[in-house]
């Protein structure tokens, strides 16, 4: 197999897509809250429900790596997305929709522990920040399709739920397109690890900086994405099928500057564009505060400026965590995961910060104050 060659980073691209079908949560979640009549901490379970597995499995999935293979690791994911995504358009009922993002959340976990060390086998170790960024951005895209294609299912077809089989086709493709491609894994020479192997990187101060930033930027990615809609639906009368489009445009603002983001890493420090990163991102929380009751574009500009800022920064504290163990990748891989169980702590607590306030607002504030420590990690990074 040679390195960086489209036969083989093409199909791992693709499985980034899949990643990005977890993002379609803010807009399930609102059409579930509206179909159901339910309050917003009731249905921010769903992200519970979801984002719990990346405490629970990461590390073992980690530990699995080094005995089944990163490959046949993203090939399982895959099948098991196919498997949730057919669940509620079977079954639309809160319980199916719960037990389906609880699905979707163990492939994910799969899928995200793999995926990031499956790239270092397919590139040369130059293009490993730069290309697990082009991934985001593949995976954005994932997300910014999902509100349009249910819209244009409710509207044509009668069902946004029409929306899950399609997504649950897609993941098939990836799966028969990886399993036919010729990735095949660099041979080490790996000790079987275990959970105690995994949570030792955890008395590095670094890794575990790295770690928490991953809890923070999932937290609040997710939290954006669950709030906004609601944000339009309850400030602006905007229809669901019309608040969940202004998803599309936050993950478009995300997706522009990740891909604009892989091709300046090649030649830009990565300290200085995560500096740079973090504190656009604050700007644009700030200003949604500010402005998210003064009209619908200030608040839509705002969250474009969130997503610019906030593009980069995952691929680069993954990048950073990687480079500081390299010979330890499937561990930090699967430590870093269990970060993205900031998706399940955060926006409960924004949702019965919302039932209590009875304001949008007060949780976009609250999620300004978390990313506060985005901004200390940049300090800690350039020191």
């Amino acid at each position: 197999m040679k390195k960086n060659s489209l036969s083989v980073i093409l199909p791992v691209m693709f499985g980034f897509l899949a990643m990005g079908f977890i993002d379609m949560i803010g807009l399930v979640t609102n059409n579930v809250r509206v179909d159901f009549g339910m309050s917003d901490g009731l249905v921010n379970t769903i992200s519970l429900s979801c984002y719990l597995w990346f405490l629970l499995l990461s590390i073992p999935v980690g530990m699995a790596l080094t005995r089944w293979g990163r490959k046949k690791m993203v090939l399982m994911s895959l099948a098991i997305h196919v498997i949730a995504l057919m669940l509620p358009y079977l079954w639309y009922s809160f319980a199916g929709v719960l037990l389906a993002f609880s699905l979707i959340g163990i492939g994910n976990t799969i899928l995200q522990v793999a995926m990031n060390p499956l790239v270092t086998d397919v590139v040369s170790a130059d293009r490993v920040t730069s290309t697990i960024t082009f991934g985001q951005a593949t995976k954005a895209f994932g997300s910014i399709v999902a509100p349009f294609i249910a819209m244009w299912t409710a509207v044509s077809l009668g069902h946004w739920q029409l929306l899950f089989p399609i997504y649950a086709g897609l993941s098939l493709l990836g799966l028969v397109w990886l399993w036919l491609s010729p990735v095949e894994e660099t041979p080490r020479q790996e000790k079987s690890v275990s959970v105690k192997d995994t949570l030792v990187l955890l008395k590095d101060k670094t890794i575990l900086a790295f770690f928490f930033g991953i809890v923070v930027l999932v937290a609040a990615d997710v939290a954006v994405n669950m709030t906004l809609p609601r944000l339009m639906t309850d400030e602006f009368g905007l229809p669901a099928e019309k608040a969940n489009l202004c998803n599309s445009l936050y993950f478009l603002a995300r997706t522009i500057a990740a891909f604009a983001g892989g091709a300046l890493l090649l030649k830009v420090s990565d300290k200085k564009f995560f500096a740079a990163g973090c504190w656009v991102a604050m700007l644009g929380l700030v200003l949604l505060a500010l402005l998210g009751k003064t009209g619908l574009v200030p608040a839509l500009i705002a969250v474009c400026i969130f997503g610019i800022g906030y593009a980069n920064l995952f691929g680069i504290v993954f990048s950073f965590a990687l480079r500081r163990a390299p010979d330890k990748a499937n561990e930090v891989s699967s430590l870093l995961i269990v970060g993205l169980i900031g998706g399940a702590v955060l926006p409960p607590v924004l949702g019965w910060i919302r039932d209590i306030s009875g304001s949008q607002i007060a949780a976009v504030a609250a999620i300004a104050v978390v990313w506060i420590y985005m901004l200390w990690l940049n300090r800690r990074i350039n020191c």
